[in-house]
């Protein structure tokens, strides 16, 4: 692997930069924060007609720009550096990958388009909070001739109130476990499903709920192979666990910086609270924390691309994956704390941005699988034997 950045790499991430700092400022993100659809469909536009970032690994057969999962991280890097309020994760994290890894060829070519053009999708796949395992499948179907029957209910969907294309996880009714789950795409329209918005804690990223009712899909709605769907499924979860890494790398970051910038201005017995040696060391520790970050969602970035290119299997994957969203969620969630510690009071009033970047550090650490999850599941892959953390 070549961690160095190449030229078009770095100019990506510096757009990307430059865009946010100007668009998705504290101002913008607190406006959309108060609306129900949860981000600026001007902006949205903007991102998809101007940096056309949707497209950024999706390959140039399906509309495309063929990049790859690096150029795509650098990028949410940024995003999460700036809270930047978009189905951007949903649409392309979640969503695209999932017609990538387990679209058929006629699916791809009906959907990925359109997320290109700027539709927005989602990913539907757990009904509990806290249980991104297999476990979590709890929507049922039943086959009914060339037919399926869906129904169950799903909560902590990304956008799931908004997207205009959905993909649904859901397990045959006699199944448990790992056996009889399918992968169904279809318009967000279909008669059966009714949505809506589920608040949560941290409102720069809206989730839903989904009510699924007698909803029938056709044979042509199934991706890959019905009942076989869970390795499916863990890969396109671990693609993204890969990208909330990288955003909360971002937000790492930014917690860092915008720290700094506060204990510079902040005069406590006649001098700046940044030339004491304890604020010092606390400063020091943050930085560690987005440097470690960094080395493992680049690294786990280059095994996306790997696993893209069919130079790494699922278990390479998985256990990037695990590793990235292990450390960088503890690492958020640590610069986060700390920042609002060096802040002092004013650290958790709204008018500071720390404490939304705390709640994002927060609900980013239990999306997809908390730390104690992923090293239980990192000590299962790598010593193949069952622990319990």
């Amino acid at each position: 692997m070549d961690f160095k950045f190449t030229d078009e790499q770095i100019m990506i991430r510096d757009t990307a930069d430059a865009f946010l700092a100007e668009t998705s400022t504290s101002a913008a993100v607190r406006q959309v924060m108060d609306s129900e659809l949860g981000y600026d469909p001007q902006l949205w536009r903007r991102i998809c007609d101007e940096m056309y970032w949707q497209g950024i690994h999706i390959p140039e057969a399906y509309g495309g720009l063929g990049l790859g999962y690096v150029e795509l991280t650098a990028t949410l890097e940024q995003m999460g550096r700036y809270l930047c309020c978009s189905p951007f994760y949903a649409s392309v994290c979640l969503a695209a990958n999932a017609l990538l890894v387990a679209g058929t060829e006629l699916q791809k070519l009906t959907y990925l388009p359109q997320i290109t053009e700027g539709k927005t999708a989602t990913l539907a796949h757990t009904s509990e909070a806290g249980d991104w395992s297999s476990s979590g499948v709890k929507v049922t179907y039943q086959k009914q001739g060339d037919s399926y029957c869906l129904n169950g209910t799903y909560r902590f969907v990304p956008d799931g109130h908004s997207a205009d294309i959905l993909m649904l996880a859901a397990r045959d009714q006699d199944s448990h476990g790992l056996e009889g789950i399918s992968l169904f795409v279809v318009p967000a329209n279909t008669p059966g499903i009714s949505r809506e918005w589920l608040p949560t804690m941290d409102q720069t990223r809206r989730q839903g709920q989904l009510q699924i009712n007698n909803l029938i899909l056709h044979e042509g709605t199934v991706m890959g192979s019905a009942g076989e769907a869970w390795p499916q499924l863990e890969q396109i979860l671990d693609l993204g666990r890969i990208a909330v890494a990288a955003e909360q790398l971002g937000g790492s970051q930014q917690c860092l910086d915008s720290t700094l910038a506060y204990i510079s201005e902040r005069v406590q017995f006649g001098r700046s609270i940044a030339s004491y040696q304890s604020v010092k060391h606390k400063c020091a520790d943050m930085m560690v924390k987005v440097e470690a970050a960094r080395s493992a969602v680049y690294y786990a970035a280059c095994v996306g691309d790997q696993f893209f290119n069919q130079t790494a299997g699922a278990s390479e994957l998985a256990e990037a994956a695990s590793i990235t969203k292990a450390y960088s969620s503890d690492s958020f969630f640590h610069n986060a704390g700390v920042g609002i510690q060096l802040h002092g009071g004013v650290g958790i009033t709204a008018e500071y941005d720390i404490q939304l970047y705390f709640k994002r550090a927060k609900s980013t650490e239990t999306f997809l699988g908390a730390s104690d999850y992923h090293r239980e599941r990192l000590a299962i892959l790598l010593l193949d034997t069952q622990v319990t953390l």
